[in-house]
């Protein structure tokens, strides 16, 4: 039995093959948008790997420093690093701006990292070029995808900063790159007002009645230094010793220190659960949507391609050929054309779409054999219309007309 879905194919391979093309660029963004889901996971959980912390401590009642606002003091790390079962405890602060570096902007995680050596919390864990920070101010340490090189001079608000090291893969949650500075010069980039800001507080508090009483020496001054200094971080990050069990090290924080405290699987939750919940159903919205658009394209050109062939189908049936013969031709070329599609939007996702795409794309294997499953499930039921329309053919329309 000559294969009519061969024959057919070759009598039009060029249509059958730039209409594989086509759908190969639908399956190629569609495999790119289960990427962009898988980038945005690894993302969350670069950021936890990378900080080298087992418990994050951060103020009471809030999501911790990556999905709430979190202030707590400075110095509390001093009282956690003396709590048992804790081996290591840094301050940390993290906030999201625009880093310029001459006429360039770029959006990135600015870190404040406390002062240590290499392994503390906090640090990144490890560089492609240059050194870590050494000293205490103006200083930094960039992600190579911010595009800073070694030696380059960067401005964080009002201060400038000399870039000495690069690292690679230190993202936010969202994706940004990050750039480390030292603690202190954190603070008083993130919680400090400008220069205006400070005098109008001043005047303000000079101004009011209630501190230029006689029985009040020195409040006043103790006010207006108060506003000149900042004892915030936004985390505490603990490291805890060998062989001690993380949720209880996290229990005795919380009943002596009343600060809420997440371990490793309570932050992964909170990140993938809270922040890329969103992103998840939009992408899964767009992956249905997809789906469904990939189905009509297929079936309308599978039932197309049929209709141009009635005359040779009632032949077949006229010479006896059984109805799962015709229907096993069908489905081939339906099939052909999903495999050419997969194939075409495979190397499009891999060598095109992933590389210039703005965010990280995390392509899986696993990700590509469940989305060649999909399209071959697809292309079968998406046949099932030109299947219908070949079995009503009448076998005398091989004699008429």
């Amino acid at each position: 039995m000559i294969s009519l879905a061969g024959r057919d194919i070759m009598h039009s391979l060029g249509k059958f093959i730039f209409t594989g093309m086509g759908l190969g660029l639908l399956i190629g963004v569609t495999l790119s948008m289960a990427g962009i889901y898988r980038g945005l996971v690894d993302d969350g959980k670069a950021l936890l790997d990378n900080s080298g912390a087992d418990l994050w401590v951060v103020q009471q009642d809030t999501l911790g420093p990556y999905a709430e606002s979190s202030n707590i003091y400075d110095n509390a790390w001093r009282g956690i690093r003396s709590m048992p079962g804790v081996a290591r405890a840094a301050s940390v602060t993290y906030f999201t701006m625009q880093v310029h570096k001459e006429d360039q902007d770029v959006r990135a995680m600015v870190t404040g990292i406390a002062t240590g050596d290499p392994g503390t919390p906090g640090w990144p864990p490890y560089l492609v070029a240059g050194r870590q920070i050494t000293r205490d101010h103006y200083e930094a340490v960039a992600d190579i995808a911010t595009g800073f090189k070694l030696n380059d001079r960067i401005r964080i608000r009002r201060n400038l900063y000399t870039v000495v090291g690069l690292t690679r893969r230190m993202v936010s949650s969202g994706g940004d790159p990050m750039v480390f500075i030292p603690l202190k010069d954190a603070q008083q980039e993130q919680f400090l007002k400008d220069n205006d800001a400070i005098r109008q507080q001043r005047r303000r508090t000079a101004e009011n009645p209630a501190f230029n009483q006689p029985q009040m020496p020195g409040l006043l001054d103790a006010i207006i230094a108060s506003q000149s200094t900042n004892q915030y971080v936004n985390a505490v990050l603990v490291q805890v010793e060998a062989g001690q069990d993380a949720d209880k090290v996290a229990d005795t924080i919380r009943r002596w220190k009343r600060l809420t405290v997440f371990t490793r699987a309570q932050m992964e939750k909170i990140l993938i659960g809270k922040l890329i919940a969103t992103s998840a159903k939009q992408i899964g919205m767009f992956l249905v949507i997809l789906s469904i658009v990939s189905a009509a394209i297929v079936a309308f050109i599978i039932y197309t391609l049929t209709l141009g062939k009635i005359r040779e189908i009632a032949v077949l049936k006229l010479i006896g050929t059984k109805n799962r013969t015709i229907v096993g031709l069908i489905m081939q070329q339906s099939i052909a054309l999903g495999v050419i599609g997969f194939v075409v939007g495979k190397i499009t996702a891999t060598l095109v779409m992933a590389p210039i795409f703005p965010k990280y794309v995390l392509l899986e294997p696993l990700d590509s054999v469940i989305g060649f499953g999909v399209v071959v499930m697809i292309c079968m039921i998406s046949s099932i219309i030109a299947i219908r329309a070949a079995m009503k053919v009448d076998p005398a329309e091989a004699i008429g007309g």
